[in-house]
């Protein structure tokens, strides 16, 4: 009778398993909250845009496993998307862009920093702003440890925390001494 009672708890437990997949729900045992190693593979690229000015201001930071930091500014649709069209636009020359070399510990910090403030974790709640309307707007996408996150929502509305970390990371790269 122990048996029996013991290969239904398994087949419920299967089943919810199962009805838990099938419904869209992550696995329960990913944690968003990892220890970032050290990898070549590792990437985290922030698109900024400033919407208070004409034209707007638009800065990206690619950040690398391996240490190279790729930064575009300016107010060209080329800072932000690489296959932008409008050629004929008057701010399509609006481009600058430079490659700083770090220390690959250092864009591992960087990395852990952004795991620690949430970038990895897509079941957050109640953390969204209720602010109508903004006039700025910071989406991140990433790929660390094979772990990626790639929505391209305004961290703004849907996560001031990580938003206000994202723009220092931003901040750090955007005039650097050359």
């Amino acid at each position: 009778m122990f048996k029996i009672h013991m290969k239904a708890a398994l087949c419920a437990a299967l089943a919810a398993a199962m009805a838990a997949c099938l419904c869209g729900c992550g696995p329960f045992w990913v944690d968003p909250y990892i220890t970032v190693k050290e990898s070549d593979l590792n990437w985290v690229s922030i698109h900024y845009y400033n919407m208070n000015r004409t034209p707007i201001r638009r800065i990206g930071v690619d950040i690398y496993g391996n240490g190279l930091v790729e930064v575009k500014k300016g107010t060209s649709e080329l800072v932000s998307n690489d296959f932008a069209k409008k050629y004929n636009d008057e701010e399509w020359r609006g481009i600058k862009t430079y490659r700083v070399q770090i220390d690959p510990a250092d864009a591992n910090a960087i990395f852990q920093k952004l795991v620690n403030h949430g970038v990895l974790d897509r079941e957050k709640t109640a953390k969204s702003s209720k602010k109508d309307k903004f006039t700025r707007f910071i989406a991140v996408k990433a790929n660390l440890c094979g772990n990626t996150y790639s929505d391209n929502v305004n961290m703004f509305e849907e996560d001031p925390d990580l938003a206000e970390e994202l723009l220092d990371v931003v901040r750090e790269f955007e005039n650097p001494s050359l």
